[in-house]
């Protein structure tokens, strides 16, 4: 644990108002409920139409190789943290904090440029993914003689969003982190029980395999539903007891891998080829299907303000000597132009399959692989080969993934 002389460097260089959070931490449990909200989220609804991609098998296989890389990629970022440091503007030693950091230890001002720069891309995209996703669902849920136009719902939420942007600390946010995980819950318990019932009809093959050529639709997607590097430093550093971060990383990830496991197995199984992209239009039309959209819907708006965190956490670094009601009018902002951004968006397919390929295998494989190469010299044989594996293959799987989603939307 942090000496009292490390925590008095914190609170030094805390940032304006993200440093303004309780001296005591957050507990285990309240970062274990702030893990699982700043991971889980659109993603995991395709998961049964990526199991009917790949197959069953192959499916089942890349939840949980993405579950383990991703963790190992998440536990880089935390070594580099911890044995790296960084100057200030005065030349004297501060410690890392944040993703920006490691890529100003690394390479200098264009490493903070680059890695801040996809860092607030990807969260403004994935902040767009959402707003996106309840819109459309309340829409198709309060539908009738005059249906209200999904742009209109993403106004509506707008207050919401904004009284939420208020809150500052990631140990305030871990209620609300809870509720949206209990939302998720309940709608992931609504699907799999409608997956149950249809399974007692249960009809036709279901493939294993579907060829090699099938494989990168599903990795982007089971690395989106995986990503949550934005936020792998912040929540470490939110902990009273950092140290136990790997361990409680780790529980987050077991169960999220179970989770998405089951949720994509047993929605392939019951609906075959007819799994749609988005699992929640196989649902009929009934009052449980009505409950699921609404409590993803919750879910997805308490989860916003998580999305937006590191966000805030970049710009308010760059504005440290602005007054504190000036930072709050620039979170208001940020809100508001995300929300416009939301209403002229392309649509949530092409944002998920732009997202997924290119700016988390950046951020996720990628940027770790080669921080860690380079801040770290006391590496072994194999944890050198182990780094420059996931670094090219990232790269590459971003390369193929930025073609295919400019040619996919190129054709549509």
């Amino acid at each position: 644990m942090a000496s009292m002389n490390e925590g008095d460097q914190d609170e030094e260089h805390a940032v304006p108002l993200l440093g303004s959070s309780s001296s005591q931490g957050a507990t285990a449990m309240q970062t274990l409920m702030n893990i699982i909200v700043s991971i889980v989220g659109t993603g995991v609804l395709g998961l049964p139409y990526a199991f009917k991609v790949v197959g069953w098998l192959a499916g089942s296989l890349g939840v949980f190789i993405a579950a383990i890389v991703n963790y190992y990629c998440m536990l880089l970022l935390v070594q580099c943290k911890r044995r790296a440091v960084v100057l200030d503007e005065e030349g004297e030693e501060k410690r890392i904090e944040t993703y920006g950091d490691l890529g100003a230890r690394a390479f200098g001002a264009k490493g903070r440029f680059l890695t801040e720069l996809l860092i607030v891309i990807s969260q403004v995209a994935g902040a767009i993914v959402f707003l996106l996703f309840i819109s459309e669902n309340l829409s198709s849920v309060f539908s009738g003689s005059h249906r209200i136009s999904p742009s209109t719902f993403i106004f509506i939420l707008l207050p919401l969003q904004i009284a939420l942007s208020f809150i500052t600390s990631l140990k305030v946010l871990s209620p609300f982190s809870a509720l949206a995980d209990a939302c998720n819950l309940l709608a992931m318990v609504f699907v799999l029980k409608e997956d149950v019932t249809q399974l007692q009809s249960f009809g036709g093959s279901r493939s294993a395999f579907n060829g090699v050529w099938s494989l990168p639709f599903a990795c982007g997607l089971a690395v989106y539903c995986f990503d949550g590097f934005a936020l792998t430093l912040s929540l470490e550093k939110s902990m009273a007891r950092p140290k136990r971060f790997p361990w409680v990383l780790l529980q987050a990830f077991i169960g999220i891998s179970i989770a998405y496991f089951c949720f994509g197995l047993l929605g392939y199984l019951a609906f075959g080829d007819n799994t749609m992209d988005i699992i929640t239009l196989n649902l009929t039309s009934s009052f449980s299907s009505t409950i699921v959209k609404l409590g993803l819907c919750m879910a997805l708006a308490l989860s916003f303000p998580m999305s937006m965190h590191p966000i805030n956490e970049i710009i308010e670094c760059k504005l440290k000597s602005c007054k504190w009601i000036s930072l709050r009018a620039v979170r208001v902002l940020m809100v508001v132009a995300v929300t416009a951004l939301a209403t002229v968006a392309p649509g949530f397919s092409v944002l998920v399959s732009l997202i997924g390929s290119t700016l988390c295998a950046m951020l996720s494989f990628v940027l770790p692989a080669t921080y860690h190469l380079k801040l770290i010299t006391s590496l072994s044989v194999w944890e050198r080969v182990l780094d420059c594996i996931i670094l090219v293959m990232g790269a590459v799987f971003a390369v193929y993934g930025l073609c295919s989603a400019i040619a996919g939307h190129s054709t549509s």
